[in-house]
């Protein structure tokens, strides 16, 4: 039989504890249970708090080996619904699991809250319970991107969490993002694009042409190089490794992207299953479509992380399988243990403080212009 620490909080020496909603994604607690079982074997030094009804909790959490003493239940009768509005959370949400489980990363019992429910209603009671960074306008979503780097990935955000950015919050963006390279990717001096309709800096939207200057001149303070403008097909590429872009345009890159892997697959299968010779091709290169596979596998890089708010939360698709649920919580995981919220919120305090600094010195300086207009009339 497993133990489990119900009303208390796993401790110990170096370990990482990871809350967890268990009842926000589409196939269930189970899934989520045996999500979390699989990282627990690989990650010794993980414990978890689990949110949910408890009865059935435990009975799951029973059948995992690998979870023996390393889970404390907190019960939560109640399910945040994917039609859940998310004002409605707001109001009504407090004995929802998610609830329950940003305020186990709130009240530090957890260092990341890991769910896989409504994403607009996670991102509100996010914002709520733990309350913005100061200097964060908006919250962004992030993303880890497969690329042609060395290190595999790109970074992506904004992915969701706000439909519109001016030019102030896709600043904000960049410094976050690289903040994110940094701790999730180790990369020393991330490479920062903007994505645009094209490379020029006379093209897009004034409020990116903007923000193209803003970015250009905080590459010392944010220790980022940017590479200006980039286009869609520079996400995928080797560029640059943050891509910096609002929530519409990156949620709907986002969704293009997983869908062209999984359109990928599926022409695959079908070649490969077209004659008795193609067959026998997919078993002499089946190594190879093994990696092919595991590369463009939206399951082994799900997980979007909440960037600005005190405290890190880790969005998981609502209808990820264990093999997703997994790879949330070694992303929540690793970034835990490089202390990414402490690096995230100095660097955006930093920024907050140097964009005032200088926004009161150009006060200051047409202050004083005005005076000697004055004096010389």
């Amino acid at each position: 039989m497993v133990s489990l620490k119900d009303h208390s909080t796993p401790t110990g020496p170096d370990r990482i504890v990871i809350s967890v909603d268990a009842m926000g994604g589409d196939n269930g607690p189970a899934t989520v249970v045996a999500g979390i079982a699989d990282s627990a074997a690989k990650n010794p030094g993980l414990d978890f708090i689990l949110h949910g009804p408890e009865a059935e909790l435990q009975r799951l959490v029973a059948r995992k080996r690998a979870l023996e003493g390393r889970v404390t239940i907190r019960d939560a009768a109640d399910v945040v619904d994917m039609k859940d509005k998310p004002s409605q959370v707001m109001r009504n949400g407090k004995g929802t699991s998610m609830w329950s489980a940003i305020d186990s990363v709130r009240d530090r019992e957890a260092k990341v809250c890991v769910s896989c429910g409504n994403t607009g209603a996670l991102m509100a009671l996010s914002m709520i319970r733990l309350r913005k960074l100061p200097g964060v306008n908006r919250p962004a979503i992030a993303v880890l991107w497969p690329s042609r780097n060395p290190q595999r990935f790109n970074v992506m955000l904004d992915v969701g969490a706000d439909i519109r950015a001016d030019a102030e919050d896709l600043l904000q963006y960049a410094m976050m993002g690289a903040s994110y390279a940094r701790n999730g990717l180790e990369l020393a001096r991330p490479r920062i694009g903007l994505l645009n309709v094209g490379t020029e800096e006379h093209k897009g939207r004034a409020e990116l042409r903007a923000a193209h200057d803003l970015i250009a001149a905080q590459t010392e303070t944010g220790n980022f190089d940017f590479v200006g403008f980039v286009e869609g097909g520079d996400i995928p590429g080797d560029r640059c490794d943050v891509i910096v872009t609002d929530g519409f345009t990156g949620n709907v890159a986002l969704k293009t992207g997983e869908g062209t892997a999984q359109l990928i697959g599926d022409l695959l299968k079908e070649a490969f299953a077209y004659t008795p010779l193609s067959r026998l091709a997919s078993v002499l290169a089946l190594t190879s479509l093994k990696r092919l596979k595991k590369r463009i596998d939206p399951r082994r890089v799900n997980g979007g992380v909440f960037l600005g708010l005190n405290g890190t939360v880790v969005k998981s698709h609502g209808s990820a399988d264990a093999t997703g649920v997994s790879a949330a919580v070694k992303l929540a995981f690793e970034l835990a243990r490089s202390g990414f919220d402490d690096r995230l919120a100095a660097r955006v305090a930093s920024a907050a403080a140097q964009a005032q600094d200088a926004a009161e010195a150009g006060m200051h300086d047409a202050s004083e212009a005005g005076g000697k207009d004055s004096q010389a009339t």
